[in-house]
């Protein structure tokens, strides 16, 4: 069960994408046109269109084109779709040296037949006029996914579906964003970082969601040998909502006197079997993101069993607030 936690919360860090509602027209007319005509029932998924070419963006690019996927990575510079295309090269080359340790020929052949299936624009409505699935792995902003779901509904079909790659923002507060029409079609599709290597993917269901597009998007990671878990929109869908308070309360814990981060660490590490503590978990995600994320739950609290689980930690603010973020920075709780 913990055998990866060390990266489990990587996907939390803030996108390396930017937002790509600079180059969104109007397509109202274009929206008038597409939204006439029924979606088939259940839609084979073929062409895939994923926004944002950073970490979590061009690995699932990656996985995609590695199981027979036609896929468009879409940003909003060349210079930035040439780093996500180098993502994807350097992952590539780690597997084909696995896969064909005593042949360079083939290695390359290996990873030039999965590149001729991944194509790159920096048009961010071209590509999804023949999407079958969107994914958007983007700025974990709400204000900016938005905008970009309402541009690409006017121009995609009607029978594609749009995903979210979100790790903490509602499902549904997205789609509103969309169509009536499309919200029955707009769902939760939540990979874990480093995609190529992590197995699990949360599908997350809206109230409003077709249990048919629910159905599509299971079959749609299990292509992709992944291991797909259903889960409601609810904060923190399943991993985070477990992860992220049980961070938090360790960060208490230490407050109120009872132990120190090195003995809680190392508690858990021996005691419950995970390969990383709180403090040196909390660090490796960033100190940052853990008060983005924790903050926003307390404040809004939807969904949440009681707000105790996501109080504010005066020990994690403090840190913050001196810069002191973790690993990335040189110091958090530990220092590097």
């Amino acid at each position: 069960m913990y055998a990866r936690q060390s990266q489990i919360l990587r996907h939390l860090q803030p996108a390396v994408a930017r937002p790509l509602t600079a180059q969104l027209g109007k397509t109202a007319a274009s929206a008038a046109l597409l939204h006439t005509t029924a979606p088939a029932a259940s839609t084979p998924i073929k062409n895939v269109v994923v926004y944002g070419s950073g970490l979590m963006g061009s690995g699932i690019v990656q996985v995609a084109a590695q199981n027979n996927f036609q896929v468009t990575m879409v940003d909003l510079s060349p210079e930035m779709l040439n780093k996500g295309q180098g993502y994807i090269q350097s992952s590539l080359q780690r597997v084909a040296r696995k896969k064909f340790a005593d042949s360079e020929t083939q290695q390359q052949q290996f990873i030039d037949e999965i590149m001729t299936r991944v194509k790159t624009s920096t048009d961010p409505m071209a590509p999804a006029e023949s999407a079958d699935l969107v994914i958007e792995a983007i700025v974990e902003n709400v204000q900016t996914k938005r905008n970009l779901f309402s541009s690409l509904d006017a121009v995609a079909p009607r029978h594609t579906i749009f995903t979210s790659n979100t790790s903490s923002l509602p499902i549904a507060r997205l789609a509103e964003a969309t169509a009536p029409e499309r919200v029955s079609r707009f769902a939760g599709l939540h990979f874990f970082n480093p995609v190529p290597q992590m197995k699990l993917v949360e599908v997350v269901q809206t109230p409003q969601v077709d249990a048919v597009v629910v159905d599509d998007l299971v079959n749609f990671c299990l292509a992709l040998k992944k291991s797909p878990v259903r889960c409601k929109d609810t904060p923190g869908f399943i991993v985070n909502r477990l992860l992220v308070p049980y961070m938090m309360e360790a960060m208490r814990l230490v407050e109120r006197g009872e132990a120190t981060p090195e003995d809680v660490d190392t508690a858990m590490k021996l005691g419950a079997g995970y390969p990383m503590g709180p403090f040196q978990l909390a660090d490796y995600v960033g100190l940052d993101t853990m008060k983005f994320i924790n903050d926003g739950w307390f404040k809004e609290g939807e969904g949440l069993a009681g707000k105790e689980l996501v109080s504010p930690s005066k020990t994690l603010d403090e840190l913050v607030k001196a810069g002191k973020l973790g690993r990335k920075s040189g110091e958090g709780f530990y220092k590097y």
